[in-house]
């Protein structure tokens, strides 16, 4: 991480992307942003807010809803030297141009040999903010199981602004999640990460953070529920269970040295994971961690998220399937009860 020596404020993330992309794009002609209601707007969460009156219309160009269009736009921008930033508005809208990100995108630098880099960063939001079944979902699971891209997913403004600076220097195709609730709070909610420089820095797009300190319990998680774990773990010390809480923000690479660190010490792992459990980041991390430390240096696993069902639209039923400071602080309770 980049030492910096500039004064810090006190930002959100919307703030935080915005101000990260602005430096890149002074830093670099050859960035652009594309999407939706990036231009005119400033996004529909503030996020590339005052680009257009920095930039102009040739690099921040407000598009059609044409999504598999633009996308297939920022794969010829790549191929000519340029370093797109694509935002895909919400995250479940990559379906209709995602065969743009899977079979371009992400294979063309493995095709080429490596001669045809694809340095575009798939700009997206998702998470639970009672948006119902079709605004709802996270799916990074999803584009973690697809070769070739990198994935992450910042919990923090200072965080969100150093890997938004990494993922546009980065000459691998990063996919790009912010969690919609977190986009949605003040910067004085934020416990952690929220004293940003004004300066540009790099966070890196391959490093877990250990973000609460513990020896009795792993808990890894990212974006969104890593502020609902941390509470989750101040809860369980006041009845004597000590949890370490990771903020993994990359889901592609996984910091495997981080999780293995802490696991030697606890000897238990509690994944907690807003996106389906069914073949995703949680099965991954369990089996991953059992391969790498061998079945008989954890003593127990268990894995807390939404089971596998469309996000309801009422509150009370999204709050019954996606993790919060209740369920994960029940699901602590359960490991320690079960070792």
């Amino acid at each position: 991480m980049t030492t910096t020596t500039s004064p810090v404020r006190n930002i959100n993330i919307s703030q935080a992307v915005a101000e990260g992309l602005r430096l890149a794009m002074e830093a670099d002609e050859r960035v652009l942003v594309i999407g939706e209601d990036v231009a005119t707007q400033g996004g529909v969460f503030g996020s590339t807010r005052g680009l257009l009156k920095a930039f102009g219309p040739e690099r921040v160009l407000d598009t059609p809803i044409s999504e598999m269009a633009f996308t297939g736009m920022a794969v010829g921008l790549a191929m000519d030297g340029y370093r797109p930033v694509v935002e895909i508005m919400f995250v479940d809208f990559v379906g209709v141009c995602l065969e743009q990100i899977y079979n371009a995108i992400a294979k063309i630098p493995y095709m080429t040999g490596g001669r045809v880099p694809m340095p575009v960063v798939i700009k997206t939001a998702g998470g639970s903010i009672g948006a119902a079944a079709q605004h709802s979902q996270t799916l990074w699971g999803l584009f973690g199981h697809l070769p070739g891209l990198r994935v992450v997913a910042p919990s923090n403004p200072y965080d969100a602004k150093g890997m938004m600076a990494a993922a546009i220097a980065s000459d691998d195709p990063v996919v790009f999640i912010e969690h919609k609730g977190l986009l949605l709070e003040r910067a004085q909610d934020f416990t952690f990460g929220a004293d940003v420089p004004r300066e540009a820095y790099l966070v890196p797009l391959d490093a877990a953070a250990i973000v609460r300190p513990g020896a009795d319990l792993t808990l890894v998680t990212l974006s969104g529920s890593v502020r609902h774990a941390v509470t989750a773990a101040d809860a369980a010390a006041l009845r004597g269970i000590d949890v370490e809480v990771i903020d993994l923000r990359s889901v592609v690479p996984i910091d495997w040295d981080t999780v293995c660190a802490s696991l030697r010490r606890t000897r238990a792992l509690l994944v907690v994971d807003e996106d389906y459990l069914g073949y995703g980041l949680s099965g991954e991390l369990i089996a991953g961690a059992i391969e790498r430390l061998g079945p008989r240096a954890i003593d127990h696993v268990a894995r807390h998220g939404n089971p596998g069902v469309p996000v309801p639209a009422a509150l009370s039923l999204e709050k019954a399937i996606v993790p919060g400071v209740d369920s994960i602080l029940a699901a602590i309770l359960s490991c320690e009860a079960a070792r």
